[in-house]
């Protein structure tokens, strides 16, 4: 059966929330998947930051068959050795010589979730008198109702209005964020959520500067910072967090994609005992969050990442993949935004949408989150030869999608 046939089946089985694929997948290694009709793709994507491993990683692949021999789902009145063992780990690299005294994690089975979790505990913690909430203009943080709240463009939300929280979006400028605390406005704020690097938004990093100011005013007013690391966590900047780098430590930390190397695991992890405490039993829950083959792939990945040095690939790739995009010198090419292996390519004409469609057909994969950026979030294990690949391809491509930009323009011009 070919890829046009199976596509037909998934439009007739599944809910049109995604819009037609581009293909139908089959395998996987490495950092190359495979389609249907045999095409071979280099996977820049990585499933939305999610495949760290890569695909058919031997570590994912044995630390998961060896669980499910033994335990695969227990439920939540049971405690499993690799649920308490990757909550542990989790708590060891969360903050740089671990989390403080009287952390706790919670897990989920998504990013989503993690920030339900987090927008649940700040929600329950702020009473009735800390009802406000704070996230930055062109913010991302989920699709469930409360982390809907937080996300910024309207798109998302209008639909499903109206919202249950009230949430206040601010601009990325520290005197706004200043503010947004002043006075008696400080006093009923529950929690400023920030994603250190806005991946929906166009990989736009938020400066250290500004993260530190967050801390500061958060803390003074007693408010809760959350910090949204879904995208950016487990070494996909070249640290395990890429809050690490401005050396604060939040509130509350939200985990998924990468967490598992490919299983769904998400986690909301407390920094404090005070955070840690407030969710108590009853208050929150999940039948299928922390199961055995979850916190099997967390602890494979943790140890991965470790065994094999890959934060420190991660960092040297990213900055030699970052120059060479930039060596190119390329006319449509502003800008490289981003840290370690989450980069966007920024374009001075708005052709994102047909450049990672003309991609996908060189045989890259990547995504186009606005209409002037390609993302980049390739499996951590990449190495310069592959992300060459893509850097020699693409002036080609970047020329062919300006001619076609510019005769659509000409033809437009003429039936005009």
């Amino acid at each position: 059966m070919d890829v046009k046939e199976w596509i037909t089946r998934y439009e007739n089985s599944i809910m049109n929330t995604f819009g037609t694929p581009k293909t139908v997948l089959t395998r996987g290694a490495g950092c190359f998947v495979w389609d249907e009709d045999g095409h071979q793709y280099l996977d820049l994507l990585g499933g939305i930051a999610v495949n760290a491993l890569g695909h058919g990683h031997p570590n994912i692949v044995t630390a998961l068959h060896e669980q499910v021999e033994t335990l695969g789902h227990v439920s939540n009145y049971f405690a499993t050795q690799p649920q308490i063992e990757a909550a542990e780990r989790i708590l060891s690299i969360v903050e740089p010589g671990g989390a403080p005294q009287g952390s706790r994690v919670f897990f989920t089975n998504s990013g989503t979730e993690a920030l339900e979790a987090a927008f649940k505990l700040a929600r329950a913690r702020g009473g009735a008198n800390r009802n406000r909430f704070l996230a930055l203009e062109n913010s991302f943080h989920g699709r469930t109702m409360g982390a809907l709240s937080l996300t910024y463009k309207s798109i998302f939300r209008d639909p499903f209005q109206p919202m249950p929280a009230e949430v206040d979006f601010l601009p990325y400028n520290i005197a706004a964020l200043e503010r947004a605390f002043e006075g008696a406005r400080g006093e009923s704020v529950a929690a400023l959520f920030i994603e250190p690097i806005q991946g929906e938004a166009g990989v736009r990093p938020i400066s250290d500067d500004f993260l530190k100011v967050a801390r500061e005013v958060t803390s003074r007013a007693g408010a809760l910072l959350v910090l949204d690391e879904v995208q950016t966590g487990m070494g996909r900047t070249g640290t395990w967090m890429a809050h690490h780098s401005s050396g604060i430590v939040p509130d509350v930390v939200t985990l998924a994609k990468g967490l598992g190397a490919g299983f769904p695991v998400g986690a909301c992890v407390a920094l404090n005992a005070e955070a840690a405490s407030v969710l108590k039993p009853g208050m929150h829950g999940s039948t299928f969050a922390g199961n055995p083959l979850a916190g099997a792939s967390v602890l494979a990945m943790i140890n991965t990442v470790t065994e094999e040095g890959l934060l420190s690939n991660v960092q040297n790739v990213g900055e030699i993949w970052k120059r060479e995009i930039l060596e190119l010198e390329h006319p449509l090419i502003s800008e490289v935004r981003g840290r370690g292996l989450l980069l966007g390519i920024g374009l001075r004409n708005p052709l994102a949408k047909p450049l990672a469609d003309e991609l996908f057909r060189a045989g890259f994969i990547v995504n186009a989150p606005d209409t002037f950026t390609i993302r980049l979030a390739p499996p951590l294990i990449i190495n310069p030869s592959q992300t060459r690949m893509f850097t020699q391809a693409l002036p080609e491509v970047l020329d062919r999608v300006q001619r076609q930009a510019d005769e659509e323009i000409r033809l437009g011009g003429t039936r005009a």
